[in-house]
């Protein structure tokens, strides 16, 4: 389900460019590390998904016959088999930027080879990313509802702790993301292990006592459900999609894990467990109709349901942290490629770069993650709410893809459309059909991700119209300094490192001292920090330096947009460059707009409130560029956006 899955939640590998720490951990520690954080999602799924399927079929109360049962279980295996197996394990896996996937990584390829349409893709890449926050609520939410109503199979008298102890359990969960997440990841691979053999086991062993569900590899059963049952079974699909939630994961932990970790996990434990469970549930309610209130725990002896209960809630928690870290690798991305304001990052731990914490996006997932579990109450009305923005990340991804295919792959556009196509048709049908349960809470996550999609598109036109506007009123770069270097103003001991978005035009910073102090230093350097369309940036392409005269020099340097920037840290790379300075006589100049509404704005009066809120509440650019304070020196300056 995450968008991009738990950039690390529990990633048993540093992230290494290229996926160079793969080599190191060993194939099979990372196999088993992938079944943890990257299945950790759609491993939860038949907690909700068959049943939900069944009662949007037959309705609640009414007993499922075998058509019924047969035709759905045949759509959720092939659902499995042609949108996890084949486009996710097959073609996806293989759509790397540089080891790394998620549909942002995805965006950053297309980017580079679609010129004119650029803003096509941005579109796009914006829609995922909005779609994505609205899921990342709604998983916890669900999936952590779903494993403690168990408790009501165990008892009737439980029910009223259910939404109670959901809460206690989320609270708990993110109450202790600020410590990271590399203690508890290596519990993450063998308790998802044992989930995957237990929901296999009951599987087993009630396909035994009813192999009539063995009929439901057999595409024919779900095709005819479909054609038979008509609006029904279209709208049968929305709940059918939950069994594949959580696909994109495979995608987005890619360079967490590696390719062959995660294909072998899927084809010979995930899928095999998965599809032995959903048939096991078809054998149970065919047997029994009215197991069909909850298939799921309804498989185990009454012995086995509390300690089931006890492992389904561990399963979901797991889920749930995937996709809590994964949105915070979201974010990280985001700001990156400058679709939203600075954040604060704080790394969790020494080895693993992907381990970060954002106390913001916490702290917001958090209270809509509360308010889902307040209004919605049980996982079956939520489960409602669940499929459109996870459908609708899917058909942008497929989107994507064919640029991908058909540019950088160079594949001729028939065959690339002939490859995609059928599965953007999947992707667009699973999307309709979620869309008819807009009325019972798919309106959700479409308003957020329109919230989102506001907030990013606002941010990204206000940078640029931001830009456009303090640019008049810079000089460039090359005459300001063969005027200072023809006239020197006094100069004082020391380097000065002046940062600036725009290395052809002179920093706001740098006039503004001119202007008031009259001084000059003795070495000054104009810094620009880029974000590169790649993953990652390796060491010696990180600083690159560029002499202006004799007390001037242009510094570059260049993070990829999974990178946290450090510039004090890459100022040694270019001191091994030959760039002498001592940081102690170094002082960082940055400008610090004041952001006021304009009169005449080319924004309209909301979007323009909306991006100076965003600029306000944006983390220091001292911070975020790692800055030392003590050595950081910050120029006001208002501009009228």
């Amino acid at each position: 389900m995450s968008q991009i899955a738990a950039a690390s939640a529990g990633s048993p590998s540093a992230l290494a460019p290229n996926g160079a720490a793969h080599s190191s951990n060993g194939f099979w520690a990372l196999t088993i590390g992938s079944v943890g954080v990257v299945y950790g999602d759609i491993g939860t799924s038949p907690l909700y998904a068959f049943r939900e399927a069944v009662l949007a079929a037959v309705g609640p109360g009414n007993p499922a016959g075998e058509p019924a049962v047969l035709g759905i279980l045949s759509l959720i295996v092939w659902a499995l088999i042609v949108v996890v197996t084949l486009k996710y394990v097959v073609l996806l896996l293989n759509a790397d930027n540089n080891g790394e996937g998620g549909t942002l990584a995805l965006m950053a390829q297309a980017q580079r080879v679609f010129g004119n349409g650029r803003g096509v893709i941005i579109l796009l890449g914006i829609v995922s990313g909005a779609l994505f926050y609205g899921d990342a609520i709604i998983t916890p939410a669900l999936s952590v509802l779903s494993a403690v109503e168990g408790l009501k199979i165990v008892t009737p008298a439980l029910e009223a702790y259910v939404v109670p102890l959901t809460v206690v359990i989320l609270l708990a969960l993110f109450a202790v993301q600020s410590r990271g997440t590399a203690k508890v990841a290596t519990f993450f691979g063998p308790i998802t292990l044992v989930w995957f053999a237990a929901i296999a086991a009951a599987g087993i062993w009630h396909i035994a006592q009813n192999p009539v569900v063995l009929w439901a590899f057999n595409p024919f059963y779900g095709v005819e459900f479909l054609l038979t049952h008509r609006m029904i079974g279209f709208f049968t699909l929305g709940a059918v999609f939950l069994a594949v939630t959580g696909a994109e994961a495979l995608y987005a932990d890619l360079g967490h894990f590696g390719r062959r970790p995660i294909q072998t996990a899927w084809l010979s434990l995930v899928l095999p467990a998965l599809v032995l469970n959903y048939l096991g549930q078809g054998a149970l309610v065919l047997a029994n109709p009215k197991a069909i209130e909850s298939p799921f725990f309804l498989l185990y002896p009454e012995w086995a349901l509390l300690p089931m209960v006890v492992l389904a809630t561990a399963a979901t928690v797991i889920a749930s942290q995937a996709v809590i870290t994964g949105a915070y690798s979201l974010t990280r991305q985001a700001i990156q490629l400058g679709l939203l304001p600075r954040f604060e990052i704080r790394h969790t731990s020494e080895r693993q770069a992907g381990q970060i914490y954002m106390p913001r996006v916490n702290t917001l997932l958090l209270v809509g993650v509360l308010l889902l579990v307040g209004l919605f109450r049980s996982s079956g009305a939520l489960a409602s709410a669940y499929g459109i923005a996870v459908t609708g990340t899917m058909v942008v991804t497929a989107m994507m893809a064919f640029v991908v295919v058909w540019k950088i792959w160079k594949w001729h556009p028939v065959v690339a459309a002939a490859v995609i196509l059928p599965f953007l048709a999947i992707d667009m049908t699973f999307l309709t059909a979620n869309l008819l349960k807009i009325a019972d809470g798919g309106w959700m996550p479409l308003a957020l991700g329109a919230l989102v999609m506001g907030v990013m598109y606002t941010w990204r036109r206000g940078s640029r119209v931001l830009a456009e506007k303090t640019r008049r009123h810079e000089m460039p770069l090359a005459e300001l300094v063969a005027m200072l270097e023809k006239k020197p103003p006094h100069r004082v001991p020391g380097t000065a490192v002046f940062l600036t978005g725009d290395v052809d035009n002179a920093p706001t910073a740098l006039l503004h001292s001119l202007k008031h102090y009259k001084v000059l230093h003795e070495h000054n350097v104009i810094l620009t920090v880029e974000t590169a369309p790649t993953p990652r940036v390796a060491p010696e392409e990180r600083v690159r330096i560029e002499p202006l005269g004799e007390s001037f020099a242009k510094v570059v340097i260049r993070y990829g947009f999974m990178e946290t920037p450090n510039v004090p840290k890459a100022l040694g790379i270019a001191r091994r460059l030959g760039w002498q300075f001592d940081i102690m006589s170094t002082s960082f100049f940055l400008s610090r707009r004041a952001l006021k509404p304009a009169a005449n704005s080319c924004m309209p009066d909301w979007q323009d409130r909306l991006f100076i809120v965003l600029a306000r509440s944006a983390n220091d650019a001292t911070d975020y560029f790692q800055i030392p304070t003590g050595r950081a020196v910050e120029i006001g300056t208002q501009v009228a956006v």
